[in-house]
């Protein structure tokens, strides 16, 4: 296995959930940490955890929505970090209710954060990628994206295309050695689960998928030899309660 030491990540939705575990997993592993998210005291506040490693960390403030907020986030980390090496497109929202029930508004919004928030931030950070003939591109999606469920349209409609544009890229990427690559997990216990009610209150949460189950998972399968990658990657709990 590869060592992880300092190379450098950038993470959207850096700010809490699987985003802040994935900082923590990596700043352990060595790794140099670019925190994007839409709140900037959620990312500074990470940003102010990770200290406690030896590594540095950078954070700016994006909607990843916006193009150009993206790109001078981008901008502002890379004059603090450098390349990037790592690439993990987390950053994500959930509207949720009946098809009739979601307004063309919602189905807009979720599109542009899970979809062509992911196109953003991927275009802007390739091209370094591409030049220096290797990288890593993690994108955090979900079961929803394999399988529709009742209330979840909008929400699994971005995901499955979230897997289309990871397939494609990946295939397009390989001969550049870059690796892309899909996490795809079931239930992940965090704020978002709350905000979005997928939780009626009465499961031992404790018995799903914690953000740091997942953070373990992305790292080890970075440190993997680089000639070699898997392409996605399906996480469910073992047996949830």
């Amino acid at each position: 296995m590869q060592s992880l030491t300092g190379k450098t990540a950038l993470i959207t939705g850096a700010g809490r959930g699987i985003g802040r575990a994935l900082a923590h997993k990596l700043a352990e592993e060595g790794v140099h940490v670019g925190l994007v998210g839409r709140t900037s005291a959620n990312v500074e506040n990470v940003a102010e955890e990770l200290k406690r490693y030896e590594v540095k960390a950078v954070s700016a403030q994006a909607d990843v929505s916006d193009r150009d907020a993206v790109q001078a986030a981008i901008k502002q980390i890379k004059d603090g970090l450098g390349s990037v090496d790592i690439l993990i497109n987390n950053a994500g929202i959930g509207k949720y209710g009946r098809f009739m029930d979601l307004s063309e508004d919602d189905w807009r919004y979720v599109w542009e954060v899970n979809v062509m928030g992911v196109y953003h931030v991927t275009q802007a950070v390739l091209p370094d990628m591409i030049e220096r003939q290797a990288g890593d591109i993690v994108n955090i999606s979900s079961t929803s994206g394999v399988r529709g469920t009742e209330g979840s349209s909008a929400y699994s409609a971005t995901k499955f295309a979230l897997h289309g544009l990871t397939e494609s890229l990946m295939r397009e990427m390989r001969r550049e050695n870059i690796r892309v690559q899909a996490i795809t997990p079931s239930k992940v216990i965090t704020d978002f689960t709350a905000e979005n009610n997928l939780s009626d209150g009465s499961e031992d949460n404790e018995h799903f998928m914690q953000a740091e189950d997942l953070a373990d998972v992305v790292v080890s399968q970075l440190k993997l030899h680089p000639r070699m990658f898997v392409k996605n990657t399906e996480l469910w709990a073992t047996n949830p309660k």
